[in-house]
């Protein structure tokens, strides 16, 4: 069995994309500009925002963080996104996701300009990536296709099982693996909530991706032995004996699997680190306008 580290992944790509920025400003190209709106003060947002910007100062980038209180209207921030998408220097933003529930997350994405939406998100990005044509990946399944491209794994003719249809995971991953590419070409099962018998899917797959937001919900008389499984789930379960209370379980019972599995990512560390390391290979490209010219 050999663990898929993105937390070491993530740091060689970051050391990558240093490496590429300085070259870029030597060269008297721009510095990339990833910029950042957080409404409301949900922790878990904070947390991953402050660490996008910490991982632009990294490599080299210019950040700009924008708070707002968690009481700003949705005429408010859509003011916000519409100066962000005038502004020429700033390359690439975000705007993290969950919004207070008075906003329409769906007419904020549908506001970004996708030659902005380094997230992924907006429909103009995601028709593209479904036709194969230059577009920015959402950021987890951009991770996970680095993960299984740079741990060499092979994807041609085998059976992938995605668990969950989100469109931010399961329902893009099953476009690019279904895709004709280098990391592609398979067979793709995507299940759901509907899904009758999803144990007898999970046991005939060769590649598992879940998404589905249970903890441990996949164990080991789910699968087959060799088995790659690609954990995306981040689950709080409680656990007394840890001082903050809980521990992170992902929707995969790693414990139980692993011995079963050739490769596997662990939660933490596994395909969360990938993530942000996405959203900056995706605002590299478009400060070198390599997707919208």
């Amino acid at each position: 069995m050999i663990k898929i580290d993105g937390k070491e992944l993530a740091k060689t790509i970051k050391a990558e994309i240093a490496v590429e920025v300085a070259a870029q400003k030597a060269a008297g190209g721009k510095t990339p500009h990833l910029a950042a709106v957080l409404v409301g003060a949900d922790p878990a947002s904070q947390v991953y925002v402050r660490n996008k910007v910490i991982a632009c100062e990294k490599v080299g980038f210019t950040s700009t963080l924008i708070e707002k209180e968690a009481s700003t209207t949705e005429e408010e921030l859509l003011a916000i996104v519409a100066e962000l998408n005038r502004d020429e220097d700033i390359d690439g933003f975000i705007v993290q996701l969950p919004l207070p529930k008075h906003i329409n997350e769906e007419a904020v994405t549908l506001a970004i300009k996708p030659s902005k939406d380094v997230d992924g998100f907006h429909p103009i990005n995601f028709g593209r990536m479904a036709l194969g044509l230059p577009c920015y990946l959402p950021a987890t399944p951009f991770g996970i296709m680095q993960m299984l491209e740079r741990y060499n794994i092979e994807t041609s003719g085998k059976h992938c099982v995605i668990l969950g249809r989100s469109n931010i995971v399961g329902t893009p991953m099953s476009v690019l693996l279904s895709r004709k590419a280098k990391v592609g070409n398979c067979t793709v099962t995507l299940t759901h909530s509907r899904t009758q018998n999803i144990k007898e899917e999970t046991k005939r797959a060769d590649i598992i991706i879940a998404a589905i937001g249970i903890p441990n919900f996949v164990t080991a008389d789910m699968v087959k032995e060799g088995v790659v499984v690609i954990d995306v789930g981040i689950n709080r379960v409680d656990d007394a004996s840890r001082k903050r209370g809980y521990r992170l379980v992902g929707d995969v019972d790693y414990e139980q699997v692993a011995p079963k599995s050739s490769y596997i990512t662990p939660v933490p560390g596994g395909v969360g680190p990938m993530t942000i390391t996405s959203l900056l290979m995706n605002t590299l490209k478009s400060s070198r306008r390599e997707v919208y010219g």
